[in-house]
């Protein structure tokens, strides 16, 4: 029986929860999934209370098994410290959210976190959609002199009924900001080019938007072979989120909203899919890594803190 821990079950804990749920039926592999949770009393996401095998409050619980599989640590981005330090050695393999932790915390000394040789893995789900893995694959023929990136999207329609004055990306006490909320955009950056050699960030809050965090982050960066500009946005009433490389024989451009990828020649390759799918895949990949004899994964800590730390605009 593969035994999972999940700290914090919101809309990507379920998420999660789910998908793990249904690659192990797919795989036969008997699942336990337990929770812990700060509040039992307030109520699960539709479909959460039913995977569960039990919900407790503190390891302590007479509920609680002496040592999981796996452990997701999808609780708030403040609390991942925390939470890493509570289950220390209490998992062979950790699936932690991003960020990894808050960007007051870039300071952390994983290895007080970490046991040596711990498994760990941290999301980065943009890295598994069918139009990125299309463009990891014609990569090395490209040569690209520039990469601009873009996302945009406007934060009232993030969340469809809900008032987004309230939710954490509206206010930066919270760890809300565009500059942190979009870290998809470096983390697949790095993955494609590396940690770059100098960059410049210059953010803040510029729109009409009811907010007290920055709306608005933009960065350039330096290669050894090429420069890259990034544009995050809260305030684009056209959801946009791209790449454009300018390369030797023309534009490349990845369209994750559209899910096709337009080559140099003008050829048009479609990837339109369920946003799930990334994930599914993701999942796919944590169980193998979990399973498998690898130590490091394709997103450790460490990369993951260098990332944040890029994200925040910081000098490596």
């Amino acid at each position: 029986m593969l035994t999972a821990l999940f700290i914090g079950l919101g809309s990507i804990g379920t998420r999660h929860l789910k998908n793990l749920t249904a690659i192990c039926a797919q795989r036969g592999l008997a699942l336990r999934a337990d929770a812990l949770r700060s509040d039992l009393a307030r109520p699960l996401r539709p479909g959460a209370a039913e995977l569960l095998h039990s919900q407790f409050t503190t390891l302590q619980d007479s509920a609680a098994l002496p040592h999981y599989d796996l452990a997701f640590i999808t609780n708030p981005t403040s609390l991942h410290a925390q939470a890493l330090e509570e289950i220390r050695g209490l998992a062979d393999a950790l699936f932690i959210e991003k960020p990894i932790v808050s960007a007051e915390q870039t300071d952390v000394d994983l290895a007080a976190l970490l046991p040596a040789g711990q498994k760990a893995y941290v999301a980065a789900p943009m890295r598994w959609c069918g139009t990125m893995l299309a463009l990891k694959n014609h990569l090395p023929g490209l040569r690209p002199y520039s990469a601009r990136v873009i996302c945009s999207s406007y934060l009232p329609d993030w969340r469809p009924g809900v008032d987004y004055r309230t939710v954490y990306s509206a206010h930066k006490a919270l760890g809300g900001g565009v500059t942190i909320d979009l870290i998809h955009e470096w983390d697949y950056l790095v993955d494609l080019f590396g940690v770059p050699e100098t960059i410049c960030n210059i953010c803040g809050k510029y729109s009409d938007l009811e907010i007290d965090s920055d709306d608005l982050s933009i960065y350039i960066a330096q290669y050894p072979t090429l420069l890259a500009e990034v544009h995050l946005d809260y305030f684009g009433r056209t959801y946009r989120r791209s790449i454009e490389l300018f390369c030797k024989d023309g534009s490349c451009v990845a369209d994750f909203g559209a899910g096709t990828l337009t080559l140099p020649n003008g050829a048009v390759e479609h990837y339109e899919e369920d946003v799930n799918e990334r994930y599914l895949r993701e999942m796919n990949y944590f169980l193998d890594y979990a399973a498998g004899e690898e130590t490091e994964s394709l997103n450790p800590p460490a990369t993951a803190l260098q990332v944040l730390k890029l994200t925040l605009g910081e000098q490596q």
